[in-house]
């Protein structure tokens, strides 16, 4: 473990996002930002969440060990909550919904994804996450060049936008949030179970100041609801070293 100064004040945290904003997209964490870091957890804590589930997130901070290593890990936006390396809460979207309903959503979707034109498709287009559904139209199993080649498409097509739009009208009274998620893909859980949910846990453990780093804090990002929280004070950044940037003038 990092060893962890006594004297870090006991009610200010700073919260990051993963994908994006310690790591490049679906990459993992250079030896760069995780030195800084472990520096910064000896003067405050520190906390990650992100939406995808606890592997991916372990992968991309270097091994479960490394995301271990933090004051807590909130994978799936903190419906897996891990506090100094140790399970302290779990739900899921299967006992919120019930087996009929996802399927009713997940076999729309489908229909929906069988419709769509696109430069390529790979595989894995549905998700399934014990706190969300990610949806790709592309599919999570493409390479970084197509994915990257989608990332473009969809600037300029609005493919998952308009997703997002037909999903919102079909199902508006299941109390669904749909949200953009990373590069590829768009996020769909239950009203307030997106980022805000792991504030939960930070606030029954006396935490008064809640420094949020995000890059996806615009309206439909799947950091903005988090960002924009009263609870928290929220911080748009644009990279991994754009993070160092920041938080270094904050805290030295």
């Amino acid at each position: 473990m990092i060893p962890k100064m006594l004297d870090r004040p006991c009610d200010v945290i700073c919260l990051f996002d993963v994908d994006g904003t310690l790591t490049k997209p679906r990459n993992c964490i250079t030896a760069t930002t995780k030195n800084f870091l472990e520096n910064l957890q000896q003067k405050v804590h520190v906390g990650l969440v992100g939406g995808s589930d606890l592997a991916k997130i372990a992968e991309q901070m270097g091994g479960m060990e490394e995301a271990m290593r933090f004051d807590y890990c909130f994978s799936e936006n903190g419906l897996v909550a891990f506090k100094n390396g140790q399970l302290i809460h779990e739900e899921s979207l299967q006992k919120h919904f019930g087996e009929e309903v996802l399927q009713d959503f997940i076999n729309y979707a489908l229909a929906y994804l069988s419709k769509i034109r696109l430069p390529l498709k790979r595989g894995t287009f549905i998700e399934f996450r014990k706190g969300m559904l990610n949806v790709c139209p592309v599919g999570r199993s493409c390479s970084q060049a197509e994915r990257d080649a989608f990332v473009e498409y969809d600037k300029e097509h609005k493919i998952r936008q308009t997703m997002i739009d037909d999903f919102r009208a079909k199902f508006s009274d299941l109390g669904l949030v749909f949200s953009i998620g990373g590069q590829i893909s768009i996020d769909v859980f239950p009203k307030g179970w997106d980022k805000t949910y792991c504030l939960r846990h930070l606030e029954k453990d006396g935490f008064k100041i809640i420094h949020f780093f995000g890059d996806k804090t615009m309206p439909g990002g799947n950091d903005h609801e988090i960002f924009e929280d009263a609870r928290t004070v929220g911080h748009t950044v644009t990279s991994p070293e754009d993070t160092v940037k920041q938080v270094s003038q904050l805290f030295g």
